[in-house]
């Protein structure tokens, strides 16, 4: 760590001119990013599902992490389902299947996006991983976790930029505080095997259920092959998978025995009621 140091506090100072040299651009119709300065495993996905669901005429806009598309592509139009999870990634097809009355947008190019949400008659749109598109005006919601180890930007750390450019954020929301994880499950068995695809994949150890046999982890976004799943569960004498709903998503039509675990977050209620006084004051 102290031989990447000099090379974290560059990153780090970069960063930090972009933010503060780029100018703002506004598109006429009020935008949440919900993101977070360090990589991976804050929570993203289901606190846009919390948030999305109290609003209608909303759009979701996600770069498409993991996806085998490119370019701009409807995933859903108000929780009709427009095309695969190959096509739109994990993390939005998660989206698309939690939001039955949002619609959701993945393209690399934010400002195609946004302007095709416009065209659909959105009302708000939310920006999926947000926080160091600098160039777009918004309303910051910052996701932070539970405990920081490593205040370092890359490559010494996991941060994006500084960890004190949260004071960028409207919103910082620190997990065990502004919200916290629930966690249920569906189709237990006595003797499961873990399979995931998730960053920070350990996160889950505090969660897990009695009768968990192996773990096997993958890399983030990675996408599933029914027959080694097979083999697997019949190398670890398993009598089902345990996954999680980002890997579920990616399992559909699968005929294995399956086990899930439905993660939701209870947000605090002055959250819902900033976002709600930005749409509402925002200019017409």
């Amino acid at each position: 760590i102290l031989i990447l140091s000099p090379f974290s506090i560059v990153y780090g100072l970069i960063m930090s001119v972009r933010r503060l040299l780029t100018s703002k651009k506004g598109y006429d119709i009020p935008i949440i990013s919900v993101g977070n300065l360090i990589v991976g495993g804050s929570g993203k996905t289901p606190f846009v599902i919390a948030l999305a669901s109290n609003f209608e005429d909303l759009f979701v806009i996600s770069r498409g992490y993991g996806r085998k598309s490119k370019g701009l592509l409807e995933v859903s139009s108000n929780g009709e389902i427009l095309t695969n999870v190959t096509q739109s990634g994990d993390e939005p097809m998660l989206m698309a299947v939690s939001l039955p009355t949002a619609s959701v947008i993945v393209s690399e190019d934010r400002e195609l996006a946004i302007a095709l949400a416009k065209e659909k008659g959105a009302k708000c749109v939310i920006l999926y991983d947000g926080f160091n598109r600098v160039e777009i005006a918004k309303f910051e919601i910052l996701l932070e976790p539970e405990h920081i180890h490593n205040y370092l930007p890359f490559p010494a750390g996991a941060f994006r930029e500084f960890w004190f450019n949260k004071m960028y954020a409207d919103i910082v929301a620190k997990e065990g505080e502004a919200f916290r994880r629930e966690v249920g499950f569906e189709n237990l068995r006595p003797k499961m095997l873990l399979v995931t695809a998730i960053s920070n994949p350990s996160r889950l150890d505090r969660y897990l259920p009695e009768g968990v046999v192996h773990k096997v982890y993958l890399e983030d976004h990675a996408y599933f092959e029914e027959e080694k799943l097979e083999k697997l569960l019949s190398e670890h004498k398993a009598g089902s998978l345990l996954v999680t709903q980002k890997d579920m998503v990616k399992m559909q039509g699968f005929k294995l025995p399956i086990s899930e675990m439905k993660l939701k977050l209870e947000i605090k209620e002055t959250i819902f009621m900033q976002v709600e006084e930005y749409i509402k004051g925002y200019p017409q």
